[in-house]
């Protein structure tokens, strides 16, 4: 997606952070920016505030992406209102967009929620993949990673479905545990014994 928007009209922000709390949130945001954020929260958010704003008037629409959103706190979620109440009578400084799993929309649909989930102007929901569309997306990967052969047998593949259910994060997580434990055991393809051993050893602990 960020590679099909123009850098020259956006900025991409990029956070990531399972436990995020505002102050980490104001810290990256600035980091990303070019700024060296204020110690207190309340002058970091301030100053957010204020380079947002410089940034859509140089004519640049700034985007924060938030991943894991699934797992933001009450308090998070406020900070979140207030940077999409920034500009009420005019158009927000900033685009956001909120990535998680399942639990997000069950999480905004809770009363407590009811302001943010009001602001949300578009939702999208992305399915599981089937177990063509799942041997596919992983082939695709390793297409991209210039692979000069298969890596993965068909055996492997089905145990990756079985156990990811086509969810695209968890494909990801074992389909890489995978290739990590076959380097380091010298091994040049991943078979369904591998990835068996991958799961139980590594993703069920």
């Amino acid at each position: 997606m960020a590679a099909e928007l123009d850098k020259n009209r956006h900025r991409i922000l990029y956070v990531y952070d399972s436990d995020l709390t505002p102050r980490n949130f104001y810290v990256e945001t600035l980091h990303q920016l070019g700024y060296k954020p204020r110690f207190y929260r309340g002058d970091a958010k301030r100053q957010l505030t204020k380079a947002l704003s410089e940034i859509t008037q140089e004519g640049q629409i700034p985007v924060i992406v938030v991943d894991e959103a699934h797992l933001l706190s009450h308090e998070m979620l406020e900070e979140i209102r207030f940077l999409l109440n920034l500009e009420m009578d005019s158009k927000s400084s900033c685009s956001l967009i909120l990535v998680g799993q399942t639990e997000l929309r069950l999480k905004l649909k809770l009363q407590i929620h009811q302001a943010i989930d009001g602001r949300v102007d578009m939702r999208f929901h992305l399915e599981d993949m089937s177990h063509e569309e799942t041997v596919t997306y992983v082939k695709r990967h390793l297409d991209r990673a210039k692979c000069p052969r298969e890596i993965f047998t068909d055996s492997a593949l089905q145990v990756i479905y079985d156990y990811s259910g086509g969810r695209p994060r968890k494909v990801n997580k074992v389909s890489h545990s995978c290739l990590m434990a076959a380097a380091s055991q010298k091994k040049q393809l991943v078979d369904d014994y591998l990835v068996k051993e991958v799961i139980v050893s590594e993703l069920e602990v």
